[in-house]
């Protein structure tokens, strides 16, 4: 179910092809919607595709049903595979079941990935083999099976659906990394935080004795809240790095992630002369404050990932108000609404920033008659090349151009990937 258009469903429906496995992709998405995953799949014989409204029959009459992200577990088709006994397997918890290798899974609101690719960084230098997998772009976490035979560990990030089929398995990571818990998704959640919260819980609640639960400061008072009983050992960074190691990334969230990473590498037996070395040679994940070009001593920093207000938050804090005596970043925000609250941000924005230029959109819309009220100025575009070539014109020496949009990116983009590429393209056609 849902094939999507990051990749992950198309190399999951290709690998199970080449298995020999009869595969019906369904998804409830216009079929020009989902073309360019369609055409990636035409070669194989075996694969039929079916759009828009599901048919249960479909849900009665197969050997098993692999579901994709986002597709509610208490959903009718769900619900009518389970009442004919077929079972209901996702990526990410099928692979975990049956490939026979540790899998170190990492979980958050915000930092997941951070903390995923500096892990595989740090395991990488340290001669590791290492699959890395689950929520990451274009990766299909099934077709890394035949792989696993060969590998030392499975390095998964795992966001609240795809630990949706950890939890149905009754199954966890044996080293788990849960880095913040915050407000989002609320839409698909119902507003029900504790909902939201027991999904990502999944990658601890079944844990056994002798596995590992490395768990951010930040999320401790909902554990102590909403888990009893956790059996593997439980461990909190500590607050600073070591005297002497440096972060080529910046900001202090950053700092938070880096030390959630080295207590699971130090866990496993990385000594620390190879991991001050990865920090410091690890230079983020794109889409993540990621520096894209240098424009007229102007730098363009590009974090599309930012899709809630606490990320973007982060972001202004990280690259630092009133550099040369004065608010100083340009910030490209707005997106599709998830009905999160904006007021911390807003409150945040007029110490930081000179100049807001709005991308369009139904949250956009909610938060332009609050914005009126701040004294930062703001321009609205339905397009990232004119937003980028409103920064380009008003941002001076000293100034920062940050596109850290708080929102969903569906509307204007296809995905927040999309949305980044385009920042990026349009961000290197600058002289």
């Amino acid at each position: 179910m849902r094939i999507g258009l990051l990749g992950r469903g198309v190399g999951d429906a290709a690998f199970l092809a080449k298995c020999g496995a009869d595969v019906l992709v369904v998804d409830n998405a216009p079929q020009e919607v989902m073309q360019l995953s369609v055409d990636k799949l035409k070669k194989y014989k075996n694969i039929r595709f079916k759009f828009g409204k599901y048919d249960l029959e479909d849900f009665r009459n197969c050997d098993f049903v692999l579901k994709g992200a986002g597709t509610p577990l208490d959903s009718p088709e769900i619900a009518e595979a389970k009442k004919h006994n077929i079972p209901v397997e996702m990526s990410a918890s099928l692979f975990a079941k049956i490939a026979g290798i540790p899998v170190i899974g990492i979980t958050g609101t915000r930092g997941k990935s951070t903390v995923t690719h500096l892990l595989f960084h740090i395991l990488t230098l340290a001669k590791k083999k290492v699959l890395l997998g689950g929520n990451v772009l274009g990766v299909s976490t099934l077709a890394l099976l035949p792989k696993a035979k060969n590998a030392d560990y499975a390095l998964f990030e795992l966001d609240s659906w795809q630990l949706q089929g950890f939890g149905d398995s009754k199954i966890s990571p044996y080293i788990s990394v849960f880095t913040t818990f915050l407000m989002d998704h609320m839409n698909y959640y119902k507003n029900s935080l504790e909902d939201y919260f027991n999904d990502k819980a999944s990658i601890f609640r079944y844990q056994k004795e002798g596995d590992l639960l490395v768990v951010g400061k930040q999320v401790v008072p909902f554990i102590s809240t909403w888990t009893k009983g956790i059996k593997s050992k439980i461990v909190t960074p500590k607050a600073k790095l070591p005297a002497g190691w440096s972060l080529s990334i910046p900001g202090e969230h950053n700092v938070y992630n880096a030390l959630l990473a080295l207590d699971v590498a130090k866990s496993i037996g990385i000594k620390d002369t190879l991991l001050k070395r990865a920090l410091k040679s690890f230079q983020g994940v794109p889409g993540r404050l990621e520096l894209v070009k240098t424009v007229k001593k102007v730098p363009f920093y590009n974090d599309t990932t930012a899709t809630t207000p606490d990320a973007t938050v982060a972001a202004l804090k990280a690259l630092g108000p009133r550099r040369f005596g004065k608010k100083n970043i340009i910030l490209i925000m707005g997106g599709s609404d998830k009905g999160l609250d904006m007021s911390g941000l807003l409150t945040l924005i007029p110490k930081y920033c000179k100049l807001g230029i709005l991308l369009s959109g139904t949250g956009t819309e909610r938060i332009k008659p609050l914005w009126g009220k701040l004294k930062t100025p703001a321009v609205e575009y339905s397009s990232m090349k004119d937003a980028i070539a409103e920064a380009y014109e008003a941002a001076e020496k000293g100034d920062i151009v940050l596109m850290s949009p708080a929102f969903a990116s569906f509307g204007l983009f296809k995905n927040e990937y999309d949305r980044g590429d385009q920042f990026n393209k349009w961000v290197r056609k600058l002289i």
